[in-house]
């Protein structure tokens, strides 16, 4: 009995001495970020049948468990994605939000200098220093409007880093939990710092997008990206990166490949730091950007087309102070075609009404049966538009022009009306002479049979023997045909003659002026005072009340607004993404402590556990000590 009491004693030291192994082992990693604690559990050794009774042979460790609960280990990844997305909205938001109050209050200062100077321009408006004042305003809003759309352009270049910085970090991750698969397949129980390891990974993952973990029998795990694709497959590692975006390749897309295989992936069923970059680069920023390009084609197309109804200190029609909304160059930059379409068609777009802009981007759609489908991507709204010779009008302030080639079936362009405008704003006219302060008099007659307006095109020769002024007034009636008669003011017939051009133009008597469009039927008469005064300051007050008028958004919007709609936007989303950044943040701590709870290390626990197990320790060595006690005593007495 002694050799089966020295045996069960020692089993009691070993199982005692393994217990304070694994103990003293959570008490180390009480700080290891990832570290589930560990339990060992003892189980009985078999009974010995002796003498008609069974006697205990001692103890042993019968496995040494990781704790851990899948339930609680689900919820705090669904946490940590939750909170990961608002972090990433916030910081963004909150980034540009501060950037558009404390950058682009310059943008703001710079037109109300510009206004100011203006109205210095209608006190005095043959002052030629105050002239240069006004250029060199217009000159300093232009580069605000360029330095704003900088800014804009470097923060969406830095969003697309951002996305491809984690791209790497997530292959990175996956080829690691491949290898961890694959260490955990050569053994039958599973190593707990492997599995530890394994879940780490798996939570800084669920930072960057919704992971769903399929476990495997050896202890490995298959992971999804939210319910998109796998990307990692028992062994196999998939991995994800961006190429270039479509129609626009400077708005990176996300890609996943599989062998030879690539594939685009919407971010937008990501969730993650992912689908946060992505949801604030594509719905926060680009409309930024494009809310600040109609805000430029507002100042460009409101201040040009006054000069062009005004008379500069020549006496000439007043000429361009921005660059033409118009150019070719930014009408073309305006379309974007898919890489896949079918067609040989390049499109570009031109302004009709800036005032009926709304800084929304459209898709054009050329369908199989031989509809143009244009649709707004902010209100879902679609219309089918008609082509006229190669010309497509919108009902939102802009023309689809097919430029060359021929559209196929299927294909498709992204339009963006006020797109690059602010970068590429510039002030064109350098003479400060040029400045349209005075106005001409053309006056429609009331009995019109249609509202077609009357504009100068330019003045060819002001010693014409016609060439009206005050005193000696022209009245031209056109008709339906484009024929049209001039009379003096005595309604002695001057000039007879027909329109020319479209739209329609006439041109004799020393100067040149155009008409939207002809009557249906009837005829309208406009009648014209070109006598330039000096001091005639009409034109500039005109110019200077563009600060109160309302053309933009349909009436409803001063250039001003459009900016500070802009940045109230920005603001109210920020505020948003704090509130659901607090809420997520309850969320993941509610998570976290549940996970705490159980797989976490209890120090006061641990050390209960410490002095337990020492003294079943001592306890177990006290019986080994008995029992050679007992050994001695009983081979002594046979000697």
């Amino acid at each position: 009995m002694s050799v089966d009491l020295l045996n069960i004693a020692r089993s009691g030291v070993l199982a005692a001495q393994s217990q304070i192994g694994v103990t003293s082992n959570n008490i180390s990693n009480v700080n290891t970020d990832g570290y589930s604690r560990q339990v060992a559990t003892q189980a009985t050794q078999d009974s010995q049948y002796l003498g008609g009774n069974y006697y205990g042979t001692g103890t042993y460790v019968a496995d040494v468990k990781r704790i851990y609960n899948d339930f609680a280990a689900r919820e705090l990844r669904i946490g940590q994605t939750t909170l990961s997305t608002a972090e990433m909205s916030y910081n963004k938001l909150s980034g540009l939000d501060q950037m558009l109050s404390n950058t682009g209050s310059t943008l703001t200062s710079s037109l109300d200098g510009f206004f100011s100077s203006l109205n210095d321009l209608a006190d005095q408006p043959s002052d030629t220093g105050i002239r240069q004042t006004v250029l060199s305003s217009a000159q300093q809003l232009a580069a605000n409007f360029n330095q704003m759309d900088g800014y804009l352009d470097s923060e969406m270049n830095q969003t697309n880093d951002e996305i491809s910085g984690i791209t790497d970090r997530i292959n990175e991750i996956s080829k690691e939990m491949a290898n961890i698969n694959q260490e955990l397949m050569k053994t039958d129980t599973p190593d707990p710092q492997l599995l530890d390891k394994q879940d780490s990974l798996i939570k800084e993952l669920s930072q960057y997008a919704e992971v769903n973990v399929i476990p495997l029998d050896n202890g490995g795990c298959s992971i999804m990206m939210g319910s998109s694709f796998m990307l990692v497959s028992g062994e196999v590692a998939m991995s994800m990166g961006t190429t270039t975006g479509d129609p626009y390749p400077t708005e990176s897309a996300l890609t996943y490949t599989l062998g030879n295989t690539t594939l685009k992936v919407d971010p937008s069923k990501l969730g993650g730091q992912l689908g946060a970059l992505y949801d604030y680069r594509d719905n926060t920023l680009q409309p930024a950007s494009q809310q600040l390009g109609q805000m430029a084609l507002g100042v460009a197309d409101a201040f040009n087309t006054l000069q062009s109804q005004g008379f500069d200190l020549s006496g000439q029609v007043g000429q361009n102070i921005f660059t033409d909304i118009n150019d070719p160059l930014m009408a073309q930059g305006r379309v974007g075609a898919y890489t896949g379409n079918g067609g040989t068609a390049v499109l570009s777009a031109t302004i009709d009404d800036v005032g009926a802009l709304t800084g929304d981007s459209y898709q054009l759609r050329y369908t199989t049966s031989g509809t143009y489908e244009l649709t707004n991507n902010q209100t879902g709204a679609v219309a089918n538009l008609t082509l006229n010779g190669s010309a497509l009008q919108s009902a939102d302030g802009f023309t689809l022009n097919i430029d060359t080639g021929a559209l196929a079936a299927g294909d498709r362009f992204e339009i963006r009306p006020t797109a690059n405008a602010a970068g590429t704003l510039q002030v064109e006219m350098t003479d400060p002479k040029g400045l349209a302060a005075a106005s001409p008099k053309i006056t429609a007659d009331t009995a019109n049979a249609s509202s077609a307006v009357a504009s100068l095109v330019s003045i060819d020769n002001r010693a014409d023997t016609n060439f009206p002024g005050t005193g000696s007034e022209l009245t031209y009636t056109i008709d339906a045909l484009g024929n049209y008669t001039a009379t003096d003011a005595n309604d002695a017939v001057v000039t007879i003659g027909t329109t020319t051009g479209t739209p329609p133009q006439i041109s004799d008597n020393g100067f040149t002026f155009q008409v939207d469009a002809l009557p249906a039927s009837g005829t309208n008469s406009y009648t014209f005072d070109l006598s330039l005064a000096v001091g005639d300051n009409s034109n500039a007050i005109a110019m200077a009340d563009l600060a109160d008028s309302k053309i933009m958004e349909g009436g409803n919007a001063t250039l001003a607004d459009v900016f500070q709609q802009t940045k109230l936007d920005v603001g109210s989303q920020t505020k948003a993404a704090e509130v659901s950044m607090n809420s997520a943040q309850s969320i993941y701590d509610q998570a976290y402590n549940r996970m705490q709870s159980e797989s976490g290390v209890n120090l006061d626990e641990e050390a209960a556990n410490l002095m337990k197990f020492q003294q079943a320790y001592m306890a177990s060595a006290r019986v080994m000590t008995t029992a050679n006690s007992i050994f001695d005593t009983l081979f002594n007495a046979v000697q």
